[in-house]
């Protein structure tokens, strides 16, 4: 299959409706969405100003909500599909250094379990995967502390940081048909943080 590269605002619908129909247009149809946008700024609660909430609830919360509500109309016109949003760990336990990062999460993960339920009899699964610590363009500049990381590791039962591939193995199950009696679920990739 080739691969044709759209630009992408996640925050803005306009540009939702021109690459859904852009890939209705090229293949016919829509099957599987994976919200994956995603941008952190760590800092206290006092320190986060409305500038930085806005911007990580919009990206993260506004850009999964109409990344879903766009593709709900293709997908069931060609008789279902699978949607998957990218949560965390920190939308189900709360960060200890992000928090509008874990409000945004938060609202990933009751949105899905909302729109999963809405969308079931029409055969439109909707789940979301929760990563841990994992090495990532998004996280390596963090992540490369050796304080950080130590802390990090320190935390993860498994003792290492997760991987990009690690993460992508569990959305392709969620995108796969091997889950099709998978929806309104929250899976959970983390090395064993959350089971502590």
């Amino acid at each position: 299959m080739t691969r044709v590269p759209m630009h992408l605002d996640v925050t803005s619908e306009q540009n939702w409706a021109q690459v859904v129909d852009a890939v209705i247009a090229a293949h016919g149809r829509l099957d599987i969405l994976f919200n994956n946008a995603g941008v952190s700024f760590p800092g206290i609660v006092e320190n986060i100003t409305v500038e930085i909430w806005d911007h990580e609830l919009n990206i993260h919360a506004k850009g999964v909500f109409l990344g879903t509500r766009t593709a709900i109309p293709a997908m069931r016109a060609g008789g279902g599909g699978s949607i998957i949003n990218t949560s965390s760990v920190m939308g189900i336990v709360g960060s200890p250094t992000s928090p509008a990062w874990s409000a945004a999460k938060g609202a990933i993960t009751i949105f899905t379990r909302s729109a999963a339920r809405q969308y079931a009899k029409e055969k439109i699964r909707i789940n979301s995967v929760h990563p841990g610590y994992a090495d990532t363009p998004l996280t390596v500049q963090r992540f490369n502390d050796p304080a950080v990381r130590q802390q990090l590791l320190d935390r993860t039962p498994m003792g290492r940081l997760g991987t990009a591939e690690d993460i992508a193995n569990g959305v392709l199950f969620l995108a796969s048909d091997e889950s099709s009696w998978v929806t309104g679920s929250e899976l959970v990739i983390d090395g064993g943080m959350t089971a502590q």
